[in-house]
């Protein structure tokens, strides 16, 4: 097995699969280099000389510029090879050729509950969401309560566990920043993962729950019930009470076949370290693409993670309207960096 991996004919980089020693002769494809420097796991190594602001290629695409020469064989890393990000930049729609048709013969499925909103879920949880980060300590202390009194459920797998989700907001916010995090909240009650929510506010927050519920019309009241504390007398008695109503709710859905054209799948960035360009993104990736063809969906998140690959994503889109979306997605996030001072840089310039 070769120590190094050339993604693509065109890359002027490899990437070393092990600690390479200074000296070590490499055989790659019909040449031979020798290395100059010693190389660590994961890092790159020069296939020919690359001369100052010339690109760097791997997989590909340009990952930065070098910022001095770069010798055959020697190690390429920040210390002469620099971002080619810009501000803001000028875009062309360059569609690439459409993936593959849904396959064919039958949709796969995944054992899920289904929602009487339609929604599918693929776990069976009660959540216990804060208005106001001052009811995050008994929201947590409700919760393992829960937890005690129904581990027979859970052990049973009826209940797949209650759940609190403690942040600081709610208190003294307003105008904009109040609304995204109402916005927020209002995403965790509606999300089909919980059968059943318990909102939970303490009286005197800026996030009051009459403005709340706007965000949230038509919910089911017989999956989410309200609470707010300075309105009861025993806050851990009514709690209770509220979250016994949701599990004899949450306990009536039962898993089911359910078509993977229904299912979301959310894709995070899991800290990524010197391979995660080789191995997780890009079976993560596969994954993404197999869900898309049979209807799903794939949520890409961390805007700025995306910088320096956006024309991969945009010349994916399905037409040209989706693709001026992602160029404002995008040209919006790199004005929110420029407004606060920040520069644009992130993850494909480093790997």
């Amino acid at each position: 097995m070769s120590n190094v991996l050339q993604i693509r004919p065109e890359d002027n980089v490899a990437i070393a699969l092990a600690p390479i020693s200074k000296g070590t002769v490499l055989k790659i494809g019909n040449q031979e280099i020798e290395v100059k420097q010693d190389i660590p796991n994961g890092h790159k190594v020069a296939l020919r000389d690359i001369a100052p602001s010339e690109h760097v290629l791997r997989y590909g695409y340009s990952i930065g510029l070098a910022s001095s020469p770069i010798s055959k064989g020697e190690w390429v890393h920040t210390h002469n090879l620099h971002t080619g990000l810009k501000d803001k930049l000028e875009y062309t729609y360059n569609p690439t050729p459409q993936r593959a048709a849904q396959p064919e013969g039958p949709i796969p499925t995944f054992l899920g509950y289904r929602r009487h909103d339609g929604q599918v879920g693929i776990r069976n949880e009660i959540w216990l969401i804060n208005m106001v980060g001052c009811t995050n300590r008994q929201s947590q202390r409700l919760a393992q309560m829960a937890t005690q009194k129904y581990q027979s459920l859970i052990n049973d797998g009826i209940i797949d566990g209650f759940y609190d989700f403690a942040h600081p907001y709610g208190c003294s916010q307003l105008g904009d920043d109040l609304e995204n995090t109402q916005k927020i909240l209002a995403g965790f009650v509606k999300h089909p993962n919980a059968a059943g929510v318990l909102v939970i506010g303490l009286g005197c927050e800026n996030n009051r729950l009459d403005d709340f519920k706007h965000f949230i019309e038509g919910y089911d009241p017989n999956r989410v019930k309200f609470m707010v504390l300075q309105e009861v007398e025993d806050e851990f008695a009514t709690g209770m009470e509220l979250l016994d109503q949701l599990v004899q709710f949450a306990s009536t859905f039962k898993q089911e076949p359910i078509p993977v054209s229904e299912l979301k799948i959310g894709l995070k960035c899991g800290g990524s370290d010197g391979f995660s360009g080789i191995t997780g993104n890009p079976l993560v990736g596969h994954v993404a693409d197999k869900l898309i063809s049979y209807g799903g969906t794939a949520v890409l998140t961390e805007v700025p993670e995306m910088f320096g690959a956006e024309t991969i994503l945009m010349n994916r889109a399905k037409d040209e309207e989706i693709f001026k979306k992602t160029v404002s997605l995008i040209n919006d996030f790199k004005d929110y960096f420029i407004r606060n001072g920040q520069e644009v840089y992130e993850n494909p310039p480093r790997q």
